[in-house]
């Protein structure tokens, strides 16, 4: 189901890359909910967006943080505003996750959301804290297994990429490392930073600054490939140490009923303003 949303993404990416300069809806301002909390990749992604997608279209764009239920609140939000193309969703592949992980919901993102764009893929790292004991992935696997349950780890929440990379990791080396889910990610590296916890998986533009810092060590990436902004990085594939393939994708969105007009005027603006170099900057 990920790897057909992801395509439908795509496939409605390509349509008409021209820059549009006509306002949405007479120039009302736009808002971009953020289902996470501030520092997020999709609140950078936002962040970096709104000004140059305010410049093109010529009208104010606003980014509304609204975090909570691995994302659900925020996507909710979106789900019920008027989809006049005022109110949209930058996302991550979170929300197919959650469509498993919340049967219950009120809404289903497949059917009640309308793709825009695709804007990034992410990979995530598996870190730990400087002075954690561990050098290796390795190390850090055969410690779980000799101690099940004794180490932890931590996640922006229930559902959420970095959740289910651990999980796949664990699964595939038989261990039990105990989940300590938070409300968002600020609050989980603050306690990865004091070795409350001894683990996570982080996106790469999240980790890096930590790494660099010498705060934080990583231990393998979560990807088939290297990262060109991280080389040194083995993946798990190469450590052999299990086969952890989490890239995150993340994507704009707008409710159901948005007419094609709107979200191919919105498609164009977007791209526009991810290619502009200060936007890719940021990006990288």
């Amino acid at each position: 189901k990920n790897k057909l949303f992801v395509l439908l993404l795509t496939l409605i990416s390509t349509v008409a890359l021209g820059q549009s300069s006509e306002p949405i809806q007479g120039g009302s301002p736009i808002k971009l909910i953020v289902p996470f909390t501030p520092g997020t990749g999709i609140d950078t992604i936002a962040r970096a967006v709104g000004p140059k997608l305010s410049e093109i279209l010529g009208q104010s764009v606003i980014v509304d943080n609204r975090a909570g239920a691995s994302g659900n609140i925020g996507t909710e939000a979106v789900v019920r505003a008027k989809p006049d193309g005022t109110t949209l969703l930058v996302t991550v592949n979170t929300i197919v996750m959650n469509r498993t992980l919340y049967p219950k919901a009120s809404f289903d993102p497949l059917n009640d959301l309308v793709p825009i764009t695709l804007a990034a893929y992410g990979d995530l790292l598996l870190v730990v804290p400087e002075s954690s004991p561990y050098k290796t992935a390795g190390e850090f696997v055969a410690a779980a297994k000799a101690n099940p349950g004794k180490l932890s780890y931590a996640s922006p929440g229930v559902g959420t990429p970095h959740h289910l990379a651990m999980e796949m990791l664990k699964n595939q080396t038989k261990t039990f490392i105990l989940h300590v889910p938070y409300r968002g990610t600020a609050p989980a590296v603050t306690d990865l930073l004091g070795a409350q916890v001894d683990a996570m998986f982080l996106p790469i533009h999240v980790g890096m600054s930590y790494i660099k810092a010498n705060k934080l060590r990583a231990l393998g990436i979560g990807a088939k490939n290297r990262n060109p902004n991280a080389p040194n990085i083995p993946t798990f594939t190469e450590l052999k140490v299990g086969e952890v393939d989490a890239q995150m994708w993340f994507g704009f969105m707008a409710p159901k009923g948005a007419s094609n007009e709107v979200i191919t005027k919105l498609g164009n603006a977007i791209r526009t303003a991810l290619a502009d170099p200060e936007v890719r900057k940021t990006f990288l």
